[in-house]
């Protein structure tokens, strides 16, 4: 689903936030989402479970869906890394396979996927999906790719775009359909897909 682009940054309300409460609202919140699923998240769960005041997270959140985006945002930057040193076929590869992880065991990537399923009904997830992770994300994997294609290390077959989705769509819908995502599949997406330089 790379130098470091600033995340697009939301309008927020009210007054500074308690970096102790900011984080306890984030972390109830994904762990609630993979208890009971985004259908019976909601914002009064997640205060209960963070300790704050319902009317606290709406100060400083519009709804879940920015709660959870904020997770993300938060966790895949720490847990999944987009690689910003110079890349390699093995580099880009273990993107992939910590892409694969965390989908399938953080709780973060359990966000990551009930997003995707929400967007596909609700435009206003859709759009600040896409404007706040999807789109800055793709641009730091579009620029892996790019430096690997600089670099020689790399010849896809595919134009960039293209090529990330054909690299992150199996893994995604493997963990959508709660299957398990072997090696193997992400070995062969990199062979087929990025034709690494022969060593």
């Amino acid at each position: 689903m790379p130098s470091a682009s600033p995340q697009p940054r939301r309008p927020r309300s009210g007054s500074r936030r308690d970096e102790a409460a900011r984080l306890a609202v984030l972390h109830a919140a994904d762990d609630l989402l993979a208890e009971h699923g985004f259908g019976a998240l909601t914002v009064e769960a997640i205060a209960r479970r963070a300790g704050v005041a319902k009317q606290t997270i709406y100060r400083w959140w519009p709804s879940k869906v920015e709660i959870l985006l904020d997770t993300l945002i938060e966790d895949s930057g720490k847990h999944l890394p987009v690689p910003t040193e110079k890349p390699t076929a093995e580099s880009i590869r273990g993107y992939l396979r910590d892409f694969a992880r965390f989908l399938t065991g953080d709780p973060a990537g359990k966000v990551l996927l009930a997003l995707i399923a929400e967007a596909q009904h609700d435009p206003g997830t859709a759009e600040s999906f896409h404007q706040r992770y999807l789109g800055p994300r793709r641009d730091q994997e579009r620029d892996m790719l790019a430096r690997g294609i600089d670099a020689g290390e790399i010849s896809p077959v595919l134009g960039p775009d293209a090529t990330i989705d054909a690299l992150v769509g199996p893994i995604v819908y493997r963990a959508l359909t709660g299957a398990s995502i072997p090696s193997g599949l992400v070995d062969a997406l990199v062979e087929n897909l990025l034709r690494p330089r022969s060593i």
